[in-house]
């Protein structure tokens, strides 16, 4: 049986002991407005909202069975850095500039793996890591500025 979300309640805003089940998403999967997810526990929720929502790590579903953790599963990532702040900054630049989703760290950047940029972030002067982590990019790419969630390409980013 198919259980609703009613509600998405930000990371934060609620408590651990509501927390019934969760859900383990991918980046891609986590901006939607309607989509069905399969909890661990093995059950369907599903959520259908009036526009699409960024889900994000910790972030808690209300059903009327309690409310299911939204996971941000690990995906393969590159991590870069580099030994000059004004190169990382060059490197953020070239990275926004051809729209990538990107995780800002204090001095390091996280991006999806994609060998064809890791050879020119190392042109620029970076370093490249690759790792397992979950990724929760800068909201701003894509979300025309701060969290108005107005997403006409939704649908370029699903290859």
């Amino acid at each position: 049986m198919m259980t609703l979300v009613t509600k998405i309640l930000p990371a934060g805003s609620w408590s651990a002991e509501q927390e019934t089940d969760r859900v383990l998403i991918d980046y891609d999967r986590r901006f939607r407005r309607r989509i069905v997810l399969t909890t661990l526990l093995g059950s369907d929720i599903l959520i259908d909202l009036p526009q699409a929502v960024r889900l994000r790590d910790g972030d808690g579903l209300l059903t009327q069975k309690g409310v299911v953790r939204v996971c941000a599963q690990a995906e393969e990532l590159m991590e870069i850095h580099a030994h000059e702040d004004g190169d990382l900054i060059r490197i953020a630049w070239h990275l926004g500039n051809r729209h990538l989703p990107v995780q800002l760290l204090e001095d390091r950047i996280r991006i999806r793996t994609d060998h064809v940029i890791g050879e020119m972030v190392e042109g620029l002067g970076g370093h490249v890591d690759l790792i397992q982590a979950a990724f929760d990019p800068e909201a701003g790419a894509y979300a025309g500025g701060g969290h108005s969630h107005q997403h006409d390409d939704d649908d370029d980013h699903h290859h």
